[in-house]
């Protein structure tokens, strides 16, 4: 008898176990759902994009564009990794930051913030499809500029 209570149990776990699984199954996005998505990202990008070339995040008249023109050299396929200026192993996003408060002699943007989000959505953006290299110094260089005199700021768009 208690042999067969217990596979009643097992099979009930099972059963509310499988509907809880059928419940939490996600619909696969529209294309109408997957377009929205892309464009909140590519606005993230775009605002990434005006920080990036904007004085204004510092106190001198530096921009991260200055030392990093279309987000060259910040390799952010790369983090989280050691970084010296750091001291630690740290994030792009406290990569940014430092840069921010040392050379831009700037107040640090909030690590959770949209700016902070959205200037880390334009150097990855900036570096799609870019290969991993082992090395800190095959990693250096600038991002192919496709089109246009400066960087692109949008797909097929330039500034």
């Amino acid at each position: 008898m208690k042999t067969h209570q217990h596979h009643a149990n097992a099979i009930y776990i099972l059963l509310v176990l499988l509907s809880m699984t059928t419940l939490q199954a996600k619909e696969p996005l529209s294309s109408a759902a997957a377009e929205d998505q892309r464009n909140m990202l590519i606005d993230f990008v775009a605002r990434g994009d005006a920080l990036w070339h904007s004085e204004d995040l510092g106190t001198n008249g530096l921009a991260c564009g200055n030392c990093h023109p279309d987000a060259s050299a910040t390799n952010p396929h790369t983090w989280p990794k050691y970084q010296t200026n750091l001291g630690k192993v740290g994030t792009l996003r406290e990569m940014i930051n430092w840069c921010i408060a040392v050379p831009m002699l700037g107040k640090p943007l909030a690590l959770d913030s949209d700016d902070m989000i959205a200037m880390e959505a334009y150097a990855t953006y900036m570096h799609r499809g870019v290969a991993i290299a082992p090395a800190k110094d095959e990693q250096h260089g600038g991002i192919p500029v496709i089109s246009g005199p400066g960087y692109p700021t949008a797909v097929g768009g330039n500034r």
